[in-house]
C-alpha cells in the first residue's frame, strides 16, 4: 500500500544526499503528541485513579485500551484510508485525536474515559502508519531508517518533555488539565501539518489482495512477534513506574517526572541509534537492544530499592525499548515493499498489541504475590522471549535495502 504523490511534492521529493527532508521533523511533532498521550497515564496514574474512584491497577487499563485501539486502528485505518491522500489522513487523524482528548477531559466516569481513549488510539494508529511511509518515501531507501529514527525521536522527546510536563501540569491543575493541553496542542499541529504537507491527491491503486500477499513470508511475522513481546515487556515495567518509585524506591511523588525525563533521554538515544544503525545492521541492533533491555529489567527487581540504580536502569530500559519502533517499522516496510503502509500499520499494531498485553499482565502481577516488583519481573521475561524470533530472523537472509527502491 503506497500513499503516492507526484514528483515535486513534499513527501516524495528526496532531499539532497545526506540531508533529511523538512517533512520528517514536522511529522516528529505529531509523533511527540501521540506518544505523550499514550504514556501520560503512567505519570498521572494515582491522580486518575483517585478522581475516577478506581484502583491503580484498574486505572492502568487506560493504557491497555489505548494500545488495543492502536492494534485495531492501525491496520483497519490503513486499509480504510488507502484511497485518500496522506495529508487528508494525517490531518483527519489529528482532529479525531484532539476530540478524543476533549472527551477524556470531560469524562465523568471511568467507562467514559475508556471509550474516549479508544477513539484517540484509533486515530493515533492511522497517523503512525501513514506518517511512517511519508517519512521513508521522502528520505529515500538510503536514509529510510534514519528518517524513521528522526520522526520517532518525537517518542523520546515525549518522554523527556511531554510526559514529565504533563505529570507536572497534572499535579498543579489536575489530570484533566493535562488532557485539555494536549487537545489544544494537537489542534495547532493539525493546522500546521495541513499547510505544510501534501496538497495533491493521487490515491492508491494497489489491490488489497496484492498487499496481503506481501505478508505470505515468515520473516515479517518474526519481526512482528518480536516487536509485540519486546515492547510489551518494556511497557509492563513502565506502566507502573510511579508505584514502584514511590512505594519501593521511596522517592517523593514530585520526583517521578525527573525519572521520566531520564527514561526519555534514554528513549532519544535509542531511537537515534536505531535510526543510524538500522539501514545496515537492523537485526544485530535489534538483538543487542533486546538483550540489554532484558538484563536491565531483570536487574530492576532487586536493585529498584536504590534510587541511583533505579535512575540508571530506567535510562537503559528507555534506550533499549525505543530502539524497537524504528527498527520494527523499517524492517516491516523492507520485507513488504509492495505494501508499505500496511506493513507500517502492522508494526504499529504489533507494538501496541505488546503494550496492551504487557500493561494488562503487569496489572495482574502488581496485585499478585509478586507485588510491587511484579511488573518489572514480567517485563524481563517478555523481553527475554523476544530474543527467540530475532535469533531465528538473524539466521534467515534479509533482502537488500535497495531491493524496494522502486516502491519508495
Amino acid at each position: 500500500m503506497s500513499h503516492q504523490s507526484p514528483p515535486g511534492t513534499t513527501a516524495t521529493r528526496h532531499a539532497a544526499p545526506g540531508r533529511m527532508p523538512a517533512v520528517v521533523p514536522i511529522l516528529m511533532v505529531g509523533a511527540f503528541l501521540m506518544c505523550t498521550t499514550e504514556n501520560i497515564v503512567a505519570g498521572l496514574l494515582t491522580q486518575i485513579a483517585g478522581d475516577l474512584r478506581v484502583t491503580e491497577a484498574r486505572a492502568g487499563l487506560l493504557i491497555t485500551i489505548f494500545a488495543i485501539g492502536m492494534v485495531i486502528g492501525a491496520p483497519v485505518m490503513a486499509v480504510a484510508t488507502r484511497k485518500l491522500h496522506p495529508r487528508v489522513t494525517l490531518v483527519g487523524a489529528l482532529v479525531i485525536f484532539a476530540l478524543g482528548h476533549a472527551f477524556t477531559a470531560l469524562s465523568s466516569s471511568f467507562e467514559m474515559s475508556l471509550v474516549a481513549r479508544f477513539i484517540s488510539a484509533v486515530a493515533t494508529g492511522a497517523f503512525w502508519a501513514v506518517a511512517a511511509v511519508v517519512a521513508t518515501s521522502a528520505a529515500g531507501p538510503a536514509l529510510a531508517s534514519r528518517a524513521l529514527g528522526l520522526m520517532m525521536s518525537g517518542v523520546g522527546l515525549a518522554t523527556v518533555a511531554g510526559v514529565p510536563l504533563g505529570a507536572f501540569v497534572g499535579q498543579l491543575v489536575g489530570w484533566r488539565g493535562t488532557f485539555w493541553l494536549l487537545t489544544i496542542l494537537t489542534a495547532i499541529a493539525a493546522v500546521i501539518i495541513s499547510r505544510i504537507t501534501l496538497t495533491h491527491n493521487t490515491g492508491d491503486q494497489t489491490s488489497i489482495g496484492a498487499e496481503l500477499r506481501a505478508f505470505g513470508q515468515i520473516r515479517i511475522w518474526l519481526v512482528l512477534l518480536a516487536t509485540a513481546v519486546v515492547s510489551g515487556g518494556v511497557m509492563a515495567a513502565f506502566s507502573y513506574i510511579q508505584p514502584l518509585l514511590v512505594n519501593r524506591t521511596g522517592l517523593p511523588g514530585w520526583s517521578v517526572p525527573i525519572v521520566l525525563v531520564v527514561y526519555g533521554v534514554g528513549c532519544l538515544l535509542g531511537t537515534n541509534l536505531a535510526g543510524r544503525l538500522g539501514d545496515r545492521h537492523a537485526i544485530a541492533t535489534y538483538l543487542g537492544a533486546t538483550l540489554i533491555g532484558a538484563i536491565a529489567l531483570a536487574l530492576l527487581v532487586p536493585l529498584s530499592i536504590n534510587p541511583v540504580w533505579s535512575f540508571v536502569l530506567f535510562f537503559v530500559v528507555g534506550a533499549a525499548g525505543m530502539c524497537v519502533p524504528p527498527l520494527a517499522t523499517g524492517l516491516s516496510i523492507r520485507l513488504a515493499p509492495t505494501a508499505p503502509t500496511l506493513a507500517a500499520a502492522s508494526a504499529v499494531a504489533a507494538y501496541n498489541g505488546g503494550v496492551a498485553l504487557g500493561s494488562w499482565v503487569a496489572g495482574l502481577a502488581l496485585e499478585s504475590s509478586l507485588g510491587i516488583t511484579g511488573p518489572s519481573a514480567i517485563g524481563a521475561m517478555m523481553v527475554g522471549v523476544g530474543l527467540v524470533p530475532l535469533i531465528i530472523l538473524a539466521l534467515l537472509r534479509l533482502p537488500s535495502p535497495t531491493t524496494h527502491k522502486e516502491h519508495s
